[in-house]
C-alpha cells in the first residue's frame, strides 16, 4: 500500500520520517522558544531553523511532484509547507510554475528586476541595504518576498488575489501577535530562526548555477542564446555540505546534489525518449515519455 502512495519505492520510509520531523518539529521548536531556560531557547532556535529549512526544500520537492504519486497530494502538502515557511502569499501553483520555468528555460527568470529597483532607491537607502547585506541579512530575499505580497496591489491583472493576500496577512499577523503576547522573547527568536533559514537558502542557491538572471514575465526568452542540455550541465554545480560524510547532506534534504537533480527531470525537456542499448546497463540511456496521457486533450 505505501508503495502506491509514494512516487519512489525507496521513499516509503524516509519521506514519512522527514515529513513527520517537520510537522512535529515546528510546534516543538515554538515551545522551546517560549521556555524560560536559555539552553532550551538555544535548542529551539536550532530546531526551528532546521525545520524551516527542511520545509523550504520540501516546497521544492512537492513542486517537482517527487514525493507522492498523486499530483493533488503533492500540491496540498506543498501548500502546507509554504504556510510553514511564510511563502504562502503566492499560490503553490504559481511557485511551481515559476520554478519549472527555471528548468525549462535554463535561466533564473525573475518578475522583479531587484537590481534596477535597488538602484532607484535613495543613496542612503541603498547604503542601508548594503550594510544589512554585509551583516548577513538577506535583504534581496526579503525584498522579493515583499514584492510577492505587494504585486496584487501594484498590478491590475492580479487584483483578484488581493482578498487572499489580505486574509493571509491577517491570519499570520494574528498568529505572530498571539506568540508575541505570550512570549515576546519567542517572537524575536523566531525572527532569528527565520533569518538564518533565509541565509542558508541564499547561500546554497548562490553557488548552484551560473545561469543568466533575466527579468521578464509571461513571455519567452528571446536573446538568441543556445540553452541546450550541454549548457545546463556546464552551468550547474553540486555544492555538497560534505563529500566525505554524505549523511550531512541530509540536513538539506540532499538538495546539494544539484547536478543529479537536474538529471532527474531530463525527460521533461529532452527532444526524444532516449534509447535502450545492450548489456547489463542497457536501459541507462532510456528516459521515458511524459505528457502523453490519453486523458489529456492538448
Amino acid at each position: 500500500m505505501p508503495t502506491r502512495i509514494f512516487r519512489s519505492p525507496d521513499g516509503v520510509l524516509p519521506n514519512p520520517l522527514a515529513l513527520g520531523y517537520v510537522l512535529a518539529g515546528y510546534p516543538a521548536g515554538l515551545w522551546l522558544l517560549t521556555a524560560s531556560a536559555w539552553w532550551m531557547n538555544s535548542a529551539g532556535v536550532v530546531l526551528t531553523t532546521h525545520v524551516l529549512i527542511a520545509a523550504a526544500y520540501f516546497v521544492h520537492e512537492f513542486a517537482h511532484q517527487s514525493i507522492f504519486r498523486n499530483p493533488e497530494t503533492n500540491n496540498r502538502w506543498g501548500t502546507l509547507m509554504t504556510w510553514i515557511t511564510g511563502s504562502c502569499y503566492a499560490t503553490f501553483g504559481a511557485l511551481r510554475r515559476k520554478h519549472m520555468r527555471h528548468h525549462l528555460d535554463r535561466a533564473d527568470v525573475l518578475t522583479l528586476d531587484y537590481k534596477a529597483t535597488l538602484r532607484r532607491w535613495p543613496a542612503w537607502l541603498q547604503k542601508l541595504a548594503l550594510l544589512l547585506k554585509w551583516a548577513y541579512v538577506a535583504v534581496v530575499e526579503l525584498l522579493m518576498h515583499g514584492f510577492v505580497m505587494a504585486m496584487p496591489f501594484r498590478r491590475e491583472p492580479r487584483r483578484d488575489e488581493r482578498a487572499r493576500v489580505v486574509a493571509i496577512v491577517a491570519v499570520r499577523a494574528a498568529a505572530f501577535g498571539a506568540l508575541g503576547w505570550y512570549s515576546p522573547k519567542a517572537l524575536v527568536l523566531y525572527a532569528v530562526s527565520y533569518m538564518i533559514m533565509r541565509h542558508v537558502l541564499r547561500f546554497t542557491d548562490a553557488y548552484q548555477h551560473t545561469y543568466d538572471a533575466i527579468a521578464l514575465e509571461g513571455c519567452k526568452i528571446a536573446d538568441g542564446k543556445v540553452r541546450d542540455r550541454a549548457y545546463e550541465q556546464a552551468n550547474t554545480y553540486s555544492n555538497l555540505v560534505s563529500p566525505g560524510h554524505p549523511w550531512l547532506n541530509l540536513l538539506l534534504l540532499n538538495f546539494p546534489y544539484h547536478n543529479a537533480h537536474h538529471e532527474r527531470i531530463t525527460r521533461v525537456t529532452a527532444d526524444d525518449y532516449g534509447e535502450v542499448g545492450a548489456g547489463a546497463n542497457k536501459a541507462d540511456g532510456f528516459l521515458g515519455a511524459v505528457g502523453v496521457s490519453f486523458l489529456t486533450a492538448v
